[in-house]
């Protein structure tokens, strides 16, 4: 089970997906959806769909061995605009990307989470943030993988290992979208199963792992629909990297 770090300078989320290709095992038969093609193949052709989106909704949240939870409500594009919520625990912030900038807006607590393992002159800021669309260092290179939609992707099937034998385990309905489960047992006790969708594209609809160490559930919708990620104005706008400065003088 691939667990994708969705980062920024001040708060780690994680969230663990259930393997998105290759899926090994049976073909369909009779009248069943993608009638005559394994598993492995439509797995595929689920990643290439999703994958060339122009843009989707992605909701979850994921359980992490270290305890919590996280969470991540997030809609964004191939050009990395992105706009919702992430949390860990009980914090939760605003997220938003735009012209290569990502800013996010805690309270805070939110702010006071992110920052207790900071130095001493960082914990105070808090204060000054709670509210405010906090403009992100640029320097750093993990602030924007929440809002970067290939590279999330690609990070899911990053581990080929656990993409092997999934099976078809029936049609269902995610959001009510009609769809085929495809499911895996794993020697820890983990049941992972991804959601296609059976109509139009076949995009994946829903991701999910249940037992083991880190159970969580994700979920893609609103796909190619326009994300409308807006500048924050000036004045609800703070700097981290020029505030972080100020409190080092």
């Amino acid at each position: 089970m691939r667990t994708i770090k969705v980062a920024t300078a001040v708060a780690t989320a994680s969230v663990s997906l259930a393997l998105l290709t290759g899926c090994g095992g049976d073909s369909g038969g009779g009248s069943e959806p993608f009638e005559g093609q394994s598993a492995d193949d439509i797995a595929a052709k689920a990643v290439q769909a999703t994958e060339q989106a122009k843009s989707l909704h992605m909701k979850g949240d994921v359980r992490p061995e270290n305890g919590g939870t996280v969470t991540v409500d997030v809609s964004v594009d191939q050009e990395k605009n992105c706009e919702g919520t992430i949390g860990t625990g009980e914090a939760r912030a605003d997220v938003r990307h735009t012209d290569a900038t990502l800013y996010l807006r805690g309270d805070e607590q939110y702010w006071r989470t992110a920052l207790e393992q900071q130095p001493a002159a960082a914990r105070q800021m808090p204060r000054k943030l709670d509210g405010k669309w906090v403009k992100m260092p640029a320097s750093d290179a993990a602030t924007a993988g929440v809002c970067d939609k290939q590279g999330f992707l690609a990070a899911m099937d990053e581990d080929t290992s656990e993409r092997q034998g999934m099976k078809r385990d029936g049609t269902t309905e995610v959001d009510g979208e009609d769809a085929l489960k495809l499911t895996k047992r794993t020697s820890g006790g983990e049941t992972l199963a991804l959601y296609v969708a059976t109509e139009g594209e076949p995009y994946i609809l829903k991701s999910t792992t249940e037992g083991g160490k880190s159970p969580g559930s994700v979920t893609f919708s609103e796909y190619n629909e326009p994300v409308n990620a807006e500048q924050p104005p000036a004045d609800q706008t703070v700097d981290l990297e020029r505030l972080a400065a100020e409190q080092r003088d």
